[in-house]
């Protein structure tokens, strides 16, 4: 257990979950919570998985903003609601806000990606752009609130979006009870609160764990007094968060038993089992537990685990890159970089020995200028298929014993 150095009461309690499962009722999608027979046997856990990737927006932010959005009076519906987000709350706030008939603005920091902007703005919310930062959008956004009268929505430090969000664990308890461990991804610590408020009041001895990202460490960093810079390009872009909340903070250090961190390599091998395993597309955020479970094997193993796939929402060519990167990891894709002599046939020789070993030619670049070689000198990047590392490694030493210098092109 993290330590809770001043015993004070919580921001929520298992009833305010309890209520808030009983006023979402049908109004969200109770998403199945599955075994994975195969996970299970990669990572020697018995993996349970909550496929959140399946609520209508694609994320279980829909459940924390309705709970949020049923709580207002008359008055405030009539005023609005206004939220600062650039991702699933947007979608979750406008989406629910629309089916209750209240208006919504959402306020989005001018780089969000148009894909984004558009699809919050088709469930009917009024999109402002501004700042360069998600922190000058939200200093904007309740900037509009005070002027305009609208009720500002957090997307995770308020006591109705927390108990909201617990709603997952709920659900996952009602499904599989003797769970020995969740694991949860943390942005700004709204999911993991409610959740762990749930599952400690049915079971004190359930192991809570949380996951953040390498490059966003804010709430590992906040747990063990040490500041960590938050900064970096990363594909857990939902839990990018660099000021976790004040709420959830004192919930996590409450209740939460262990908070691990992943690399950017765990996430994207993450992506890529449950895609190519579990048939099921997950944003980065939504892989983070699996990840854990892959970086740290020896922290799981043996336990009934249970890991929401929180979001689903990543763009198409960014899932793309993934898939192809991971291919090139187990070696089914490679560059092959290979110097030739200038002179005829040389090309058709190695062509050759493709052939020879059945593995797929699939570009080729020649490089003459822009080389260090001498003038006569020639480098081929060849792009090719292979089966697995095996079939990659024969298809190496072929070319070397045909007695031309190659070398693979590396992932970082």
């Amino acid at each position: 257990m993290l330590t809770n150095p001043v015993a004070q009461p919580l921001p929520i309690s298992a009833a305010d979950v309890e209520a808030a499962a009983a006023a979402i009722g049908e109004n969200i999608v109770k998403t199945p919570c599955l075994k994975s027979t195969t996970l299970s046997q990669i990572t020697g856990a018995e993996v349970w998985l909550k496929f959140e990737n399946l609520q209508f927006t694609a994320a279980y932010k829909e459940r924390g903003a309705l709970n949020k959005l049923l709580s207002l009076t008359a008055d405030e519906r009539a005023r609005g609601v206004i939220a600062a987000s650039a991702g699933n709350h947007a979608q979750g706030l406008a989406y629910n806000a629309r089916r209750l008939g209240i208006p919504a603005t959402i306020v989005m920091p001018r780089f969000t990606p148009i894909i984004k902007v558009q699809q919050t703005e088709s469930h009917g919310a009024t999109i402002v752009l501004h700042g360069e930062k998600f922190e000058e959008a939200t200093e904007h956004a309740h900037a509009l609130a005070a002027k305009r009268g609208l009720v500002f929505v957090h997307p995770f430090d308020d006591p109705l979006v927390m108990a909201g969000q617990g709603t997952v664990g709920l659900e996952m308890l009602d499904a599989v009870p003797d769970l020995d461990c969740l694991v949860v991804p943390i942005g700004g610590g709204g999911l993991i609160s409610g959740i762990a408020t749930i599952a400690k009041a049915r079971n004190p001895d359930i192991e809570i764990i949380g996951v953040q990202a390498q490059l966003y460490p804010s709430m590992h960093a906040f747990i063990a007094g040490s500041p960590a810079p938050c900064d970096g390009d990363t594909l857990a872009e939902g839990i990018a968060v660099k000021t976790p909340g004040q709420l959830t903070r004192q919930v996590v250090q409450a209740l939460v038993d262990d908070i691990v961190l992943v690399a950017e390599r765990d996430l994207e091998h993450a992506v890529s089992l449950l895609l190519t395993i579990e048939k099921t597309v997950v944003e980065g955020a939504g892989a983070a537990g699996l990840a854990a479970l892959l970086a740290h094997p020896s922290r799981f193993r043996g336990k009934r685990v249970g890991l929401v796939l929180c979001g689903g929402n990543i763009d198409t060519r960014l899932l793309a890159n993934v898939l192809l990167r991971e291919l090139a990891r187990g070696g089914r894709l490679a560059r092959l970089r290979i110097r030739l002599k200038d002179r005829p046939g040389q090309l058709f020789e190695i062509a050759r020995i493709f052939d020879q070993q059945q593995a797929n030619i699939l570009e080729v670049y020649h490089q003459r200028i822009f080389t260090s070689l001498p003038a006569k000198g020639l480098i081929t990047d060849i792009e090719c298929e292979t089966r697995d590392r095996e079939h990659l490694d024969r298809l190496i030493e072929a070319i070397r014993a045909a007695g031309y210098e190659v070398r693979p092109v590396e992932l970082d």
